[in-house]
């Protein structure tokens, strides 16, 4: 039997439309993992699900809904990217632990406990103080663990990160973050939390968004895989994949929501700054879904096989998938 090597991004919010779609199709991604939620309440993201009913029926002959890892092999049979829905925060399921169970029937398989900010679950990486998993967080982390949608802890602080990885019965993700060690950004994580993922069998995808490069956008592919290469000395190779963090084609005004929702009369301005607040610049050899045959040749060059680049570049996501979106 041949063996099937995949292509997955497990972290995009673009400006979606036809374009960016046949880009990810060019980029041969088999399944990507899209923000449908940063700030929206429960109604609001069932209007954005409506959103993407249209897109899955005008462009059907490029995306297909994803909600099990059988859609992925179904997308991979019929040269299309199945999408999977994620949100950015917990406000989906407002301060409701019933909902846990609606939005995962609306398709939702992962969920951060916090945006950069203290939530009713976790404290976001933003905070001064992090008082880690709250008690709501631990209930509505087993009811996630029972429904069937992943944990991710990507914009969550340190000791509410550890936690998480504690009380959850199942392996969570990290679905775009890098090494603190290699560059420190709020949003990178610790050696400590990359350990304790690497010991419960998570999976950390990494990232592309400049703000979170050494270099920004001028860091270099022979520098991002350098670090690719010394994550894989700290966790298990099999752990590692890509969550790159696009919003390709976004206007600056998206990023303005990203950091301020509805939670401030001032402004925040997140990883930039005033004088620097616009999305920033992708670097030249990941300005979209095609910069994969970049990191491709960059991890073959810098010593990987053939097997760990297949695993980084989307078998590791698909296998994780297979465990634990089913």
């Amino acid at each position: 039997m041949e063996e099937v090597n995949y292509r997955i991004d497990n972290l995009q919010y673009c400006n979606w439309n036809e374009e960016i779609f046949k880009i990810n199709n060019e980029a041969k991604l088999d399944a990507v993992h899209v923000t449908i939620a940063y700030h929206e309440d429960y109604d609001e993201v069932q209007k954005n699900v409506e959103t993407w009913k249209e897109y899955f029926n005008n462009f059907s002959n490029l995306i297909s809904h994803g909600n099990s890892y059988k859609d992925i092999d179904k997308a991979h049979k019929e040269n299309k990217t199945a999408v999977f829905f994620g949100f950015q925060n917990c406000s989906p399921i407002e301060d409701d632990i019933h909902l846990v169970q609606s939005v995962r029937d609306i398709g939702a398989v992962f969920m951060q406990l916090t945006y950069n900010n203290q939530s009713l679950l976790a404290t976001g990486c933003y905070e001064n103080v992090d008082s880690g998993v709250t008690r709501m967080g631990r209930e509505v982390i087993k009811e996630m663990n029972r429904v069937g949608i992943v944990v991710d802890m990507s914009h969550s602080a340190e000791q509410s990160t550890l936690d998480a990885i504690d009380i959850s019965e199942y392996p969570i993700a990290i679905t775009h973050a890098n090494p603190f060690s290699w560059h420190e950004s709020k949003r990178n994580k610790s050696d400590q939390i990359l350990k304790a993922l690497n010991n419960s069998g998570g999976m950390i995808g990494l990232s592309m968004y400049p703000h979170h490069l050494k270099d920004g956008t001028n860091c270099t592919i022979e520098s991002f895989c350098k670090m690719v290469a010394q994550t894989a000395e700290l966790i298990n190779v099999n752990q590692i994949g890509i969550g790159s963090d696009l919003c390709l084609g976004q206007p600056d005004s998206v990023v303005d929501w990203m950091r301020n929702g509805t939670w401030t009369k001032s402004k925040d301005y997140g990883e930039g700054t005033k004088d620097n607040a616009a999305f920033p610049k992708q670097p030249d050899w990941f300005e979209d879904a095609r910069g994969f045959n970049n990191i491709e040749n960059g991890l073959k060059k810098i010593g990987f096989n053939d097997t760990e680049i297949n695993g980084i570049l989307g078998n590791n996501w698909y296998n994780f998938y297979k465990k634990y979106i089913t």
